[in-house]
């Protein structure tokens, strides 16, 4: 099916049925008849780089299906910190525990670029939920895997021994996730005050860690592209930082 343009310069998919990116994950996984419902109840949006999907404490309106692009979600505390919880890809769901429980939104969702996104509001949403067995163990698929996540992320921030630790795995997950086994070049899109906020350090300690992993050769940057050099000792490094002689 062809594919509008969103002036974004984005391919628009109009129909989840011929979406060149609908993959084997959660909503994109429906059955044809259960998305078929889904189309009927939902909205499709595009929005820009840097636009605010929903905030943290709002009053859940609905669910949000992106289909292209990337979302940070993240956290704020009292006195301004920020913490990035995770960044969603294509083929997740916004705000779904919060809609299912009836609660305000628990993050603030922001693009990380040009995205397009299905919305499908509370009341319909939860309907529609109530009415389809396998539509529930899709919705069941995705809160467990966003419960994993959590535990891990707490883990990552608590367990640490230093930032060092903290970034040597962000970096390492980020090239298992994008299936390049160290091999190729990783697209980094994240500025070092969000890699900073993913690991509850500061911009400065980033640029100082991404220098050091440089010198040891363990990393190779060019530009915003990625490419993990030595494997084993970055793995090694993730494993216990704490000689590296840099603070949390």
């Amino acid at each position: 099916m062809a594919s509008a343009r969103s002036p974004y310069g984005m391919a628009i998919a109009e129909s989840c049925q011929g979406c060149e990116n609908r993959n084997g994950d959660y909503f994109c996984s429906f059955s044809n008849p259960a998305l078929r419902v889904f189309e009927k109840l939902s909205f499709t949006s595009t929005f820009p780089k840097g636009a605010v999907i929903f905030v943290e404490e709002q009053a859940a309106r609905g669910i949000f299906v992106l289909c292209r692009g990337r979302v940070k979600l993240s956290v704020n505390s009292a006195d301004g910190k920020t913490l990035i919880v995770r960044i969603v890809e294509p083929g997740e769901v916004l705000g779904l525990s919060s809609t299912v429980l009836h609660k305000p939104y628990q993050v603030t969702a922001e693009t990380l670029e040009p995205c397009q996104l299905k919305f499908v509001r509370a009341e319909d949403f939860l309907g529609f939920l109530q009415k389809d067995a396998d539509v529930c163990f899709r919705v069941a698929q995705q809160l467990s895997e966003e419960y994993n996540q959590a535990c891990r992320e707490i883990g990552s921030l608590g367990l640490s021994h230093s930032a060092a630790e903290r970034l040597a795995s962000l970096l390492l997950d980020w090239d298992a996730s994008n299936g390049n086994g160290s091999k190729q070049p990783v697209r980094l899109t994240l500025t070092h005050e969000e890699m900073a906020q993913m690991i509850g350090t500061s911009r400065e300690t980033v640029t100082r860690l991404l220098g050091k992993f440089k010198e040891r050769q363990l990393i190779q940057l060019r530009g915003c592209s990625l490419l993990i050099r030595n494997a084993p000792q970055l793995q090694a490094l993730a494993a216990d930082s704490r000689g590296l002689g840099v603070e949390k």
